[in-house]
């Protein structure tokens, strides 16, 4: 019996030891690891050896509630929160003129292009601060933009809804009428514009999900 007891007791501890080895590797996420020759070359790219900033679980709570409730909001098609896309209106008409200077077809694709180019550029400079709050909220309105582009794409072909424009609005071109005219999937613009809104929506609840998870990690990692 001895024997008996002595087995099932070492098996214990056995697992035991297992899941506190598994809870360590959890907790323990290293930082992200750049080759050495990439950091020689490209300077810049050593903060993304340090860990992340940690969150405050104040503005983690915080911050799943602002986005659980814009992604209410979002799927009934209104609410106040909406009303961040029209922060997004004078940097899509400012792509038209930005790149207005490099034809026509860059001309047009520039709104969209600026529209998606600014908040991804944000997110990347908070990605080099480590900051999970101020990456997550960029990357979030990254994806946010895909919905209302959809909206625009699904249009390509009725051209029902008002257009806005920067000077003369005689010259007002419908972006993706031009767009997939070009590329010849006019006939296609409803696809298209349900695949963007699906990637729009992945995007936003993914990134809900990552910043969740990395501001956990980062309270974890500042505890050992």
């Amino acid at each position: 019996m001895t024997g008996v007891h002595g087995t099932t007791h070492a098996s214990t501890m056995r697992n035991w030891a297992l899941r506190a080895d598994a809870r360590i590797a959890l907790e323990a996420v290293p930082a992200m690891r750049v080759p050495d020759t990439w950091v020689e070359r490209f300077p810049f790219l050593e903060p993304l050896e340090e860990g992340w900033q940690r969150v405050p679980l104040a503005a983690l709570l915080v911050g799943c509630a602002f986005y659980g409730l814009f992604l209410l909001q979002a799927a009934r098609g209104s609410g106040p929160l909406l009303m961040m896309d029209v922060v997004f209106v004078p940097i899509h008409e400012g792509g038209h003129l930005l790149f207005r200077f490099f034809g026509e077809f860059l001309s047009v694709a520039g709104g969209t292009l600026l529209q998606l180019s600014v908040p991804l550029m944000l997110a990347t400079f908070f990605i080099f601060q480590r900051q999970v709050m101020g990456t997550a909220f960029c990357t979030f309105f990254f994806f946010e933009q895909f919905l209302p582009i959809s909206v625009y794409m699904a249009d390509a072909r009725a051209q029902e809804l008002p257009l806005l424009t920067v000077g003369d609005s005689d010259d007002v071109i419908h972006d993706w009428n031009y767009l997939f005219g070009r590329f010849g999937v006019l006939d296609h613009d409803t696809q298209i514009a349900h695949a963007v809104r699906v990637i729009g929506w992945l995007g936003m609840i993914g990134t809900v999900a990552w910043m969740t998870w990395r501001s956990l990690q980062s309270r974890r990692e500042s505890r050992n």
